[in-house]
């Protein structure tokens, strides 16, 4: 049963201030957000409200124990006007999946779909058509609670916010690979979208981009020898013909975009394999000339060529790779998402005309 949301809509939109030809990532919010508390054990009714700073308390829980998670997912307009979103099922389990982690209140899957609808069906002028532009979307829950007591809250905040965006690298990218810091162990939130699985990440990131990359592969925690993901990516590695990423584990996010880069290269002819990797054989195959490709796969960046990796010292470059896998399935995942091909998977999901 549909529930229903208050809607109280801007008295006007800034869209006309905004210059989106030239978008920091991110930075820039439409007219309104979507906002739902949970009191006293049960989600309130939920609302839709002009975007707008919101008062917290210094107490508040989630800046003492850090109860959040988040979910992100694009916004898409096709020639016709139409706009659509990708997977947004997908989000709505995921998000959920994290939160239990947490001990946060997971939230109605329908509702959180209905949300999505009505508040990118209000700002739907933000969708901006033409490939490599959309909107994107940011559901979130935490902690609203106030009190530092060293126990999960009982109060939470849900909210959807939207930013429209065009790409998020700009140029090459070159990855490190941890030998080091870790980005998550097993037992740990590493699968789930935690904030703190990402402020983490941020000091040897800086250290990276210190010396150059502008990304790190993380590896395994216990061992350091097996590859995971990129701090804002999945990874896949073309190694001769055969397309290799790591299977998703309590340390690994399970990517929308990773699965669907999975299904698409099945149902394209090429190749896959979802096995561990080991940096060793990373590094053999790149001088034996097999290691291809590696690209990361993510909502932001959709898919991005990675040109060269360094480790423990040594740079390693890929060559200019023909018949490029990286090109063909983001080709072919960017058509289903702006509607300019058929949709044999059935991902598409209809916000409005």
């Amino acid at each position: 049963m549909e529930q229903h949301i208050n809607i109280t809509t801007a008295s006007v939109s800034s869209i006309d201030t905004v210059d989106f030809d030239h978008l920091a990532f991110g930075s820039t919010f439409t007219d309104h957000m979507f906002v739902c508390d949970f009191k006293d054990g049960t989600w309130e009714t939920p609302q839709i409200v002009p975007y707008a700073p919101m008062q917290i308390s210094p107490a508040a829980s989630v800046l003492h124990y850090g109860q959040a998670v988040f979910e992100g997912m694009k916004a898409f307009k096709d020639n016709n006007g139409g706009v659509w979103l990708f997977r947004p099922e997908q989000n709505a389990k995921r998000i959920n999946k994290s939160a239990e982690r947490l001990a946060i209140p997971t939230f109605p899957e329908e509702l959180f779909l209905d949300g999505l609808k009505k508040l990118i069906s209000l700002d739907k002028e933000w969708v901006k058509g033409g490939v490599g532009k959309s909107l994107y979307v940011r559901p979130f829950v935490f902690a609203s609670e106030a009190g530092v007591q060293a126990a999960a809250a009982s109060e939470y905040r849900f909210m959807i916010i939207c930013a429209p965006v065009t790409s998020y690298y700009g140029g090459d990218v070159r990855v490190k690979i941890a030998d080091h810091y870790s980005r998550a162990a097993q037992g740990g939130t590493g699968y789930a979208k935690a904030a703190g699985n990402y402020g983490g990440q941020f000091y040897p990131t800086q250290l990276a981009k210190a010396e150059g990359y502008q990304q790190i592969i993380w590896t395994d925690a216990a061992t350091h020898e097996h590859i995971e993901e990129a701090g804002t990516m999945n990874l896949f590695f073309r190694i001769g013909d055969t397309l290799i990423t790591a299977p998703t584990s309590d340390s690994i996010l399970d990517g929308v975009t990773r699965k669907s880069i999975l299904d698409l290269a099945a149902h394209l002819g090429i190749k896959t394999e979802v096995r561990a990797l080991k940096v060793s054989e990373l590094i053999e195959a790149e001088k034996s000339g097999t290691l291809l490709e590696i690209f990361g796969s993510g909502t932001a960046v959709v898919i991005q060529p990675i040109i060269g990796f360094g480790y423990k010292g040594t740079d390693y470059d890929l060559p200019l790779s023909e018949n490029s896998y990286a090109e063909k399935l983001k080709n072919a995942l960017v058509d289903i998402q702006y509607n300019n091909a058929e949709d044999p998977f059935g991902w598409r999901f209809k916000v409005c005309d």
